[in-house]
């Protein structure tokens, strides 16, 4: 089921399956979609919720407490039906709790609140884990939105540009089956624009780890017209699109990223997992304005 949030600017579309973004519409400048619309043709997702886990593990597995586990890459949130326990005009709260299946490829209680507030041209995603069993979790959560790139007819993937909020030097972390193989190459010097070319993610995504930005617009140079994603305090940033001709790309913070391809299959080694004790909560935020 599909539930709106709406205002005079904009007009937003949420899936209770997966708790998935699917539109964000202005409809102040002529109902333009910023969303990509999960065309199967490129890829059949709008914008996942990334959880327990983010990226991928070797061969899909990882061990705990001397038991071996599948899971599959970027986990199972995405494709479970999440339950509303809030809806207002401008606001929604998602919440998806483990059961007895979960269990079998996540061995941990948990509860996952998503949360979405529109305020203008704004929308503000909340995430609140909480660990309400007897035992320490252990987790990951990222975010995958995918924005339509043209945003306007006429114009073309190669006229828009990534631009940070300051000057940036970055390296991109290199992946090979979607796993880090612990090299890495320069992608920004002293940067604040990156032009969009296919040629960018002919590797794969651009990982980006530990950065001193704390948002990221991305732009067309003939229209003008934008998207910035707003993630302060979020040490990791997975920048997509599904290869040349794809009309995306994604702007994916990250609470956690890929396992390595040399790396421990211990869950607990894997690199950005979180911790939480019983009882204790995590929680944070991103934002996505449409300009």
């Amino acid at each position: 089921m599909t539930y709106y949030l709406e205002n005079e600017q904009c007009r937003v579309g949420l899936n209770a399956h997966g708790a998935e973004l699917s539109s964000f519409v202005r409809k102040d400048l002529a109902n333009l979609e910023y969303i990509w619309p999960a065309d199967p043709a490129f890829w059949n997702r709008h914008a996942p919720v990334l959880f327990p886990i983010v990226g991928r593990l070797p061969q899909d597995e990882y061990t705990h407490q001397g038991s071996r586990y599948s899971l599959s890459q970027h986990g199972f949130a995405r494709d479970q039906e999440f339950r509303v326990q809030q809806h207002s005009g401008t606001a929604v709260a998602f919440e998806l709790h483990a059961t007895e299946e979960s269990k079998t490829r996540f061995p941990f209680d948990f509860v996952l609140r998503i949360t979405y507030r529109l305020a203008g041209a704004q929308l503000t995603v909340g995430w609140e884990v909480e660990n309400p069993g007897h035992e320490e979790m252990l987790f990951s959560i990222g975010a995958h939105p995918a924005f339509r790139c043209p945003l306007v007819e006429g114009e073309s993937f190669e006229d828009y540009d990534f631009v940070f909020d300051q000057p940036t030097t970055a390296e991109r972390y290199l992946l090979d089956g979607g796993l880090l193989t612990g090299q890495s190459e320069p992608l920004l010097q002293h940067q604040q624009v990156l032009p969009l070319s296919y040629e960018l993610f002919a590797q794969d995504a651009l990982v980006l780890k530990h950065f001193d930005f704390s948002h990221l617009t991305l732009r067309s140079r003939r229209s003008g017209r934008a998207v910035r994603v707003r993630f302060d305090g979020f040490p990791y940033l997975g920048l997509w699109t599904k290869g040349p001709g794809a009309p995306f790309v994604c702007i994916e913070p990250w609470q956690g990223i890929a396992s390595s391809t040399t790396g421990s299959p211990e869950l607990a080694d894997k690199e950005g997992i979180l911790t939480l004790r019983p009882g204790q909560q995590f929680s944070t935020s991103y934002s996505i304005t449409v300009e």
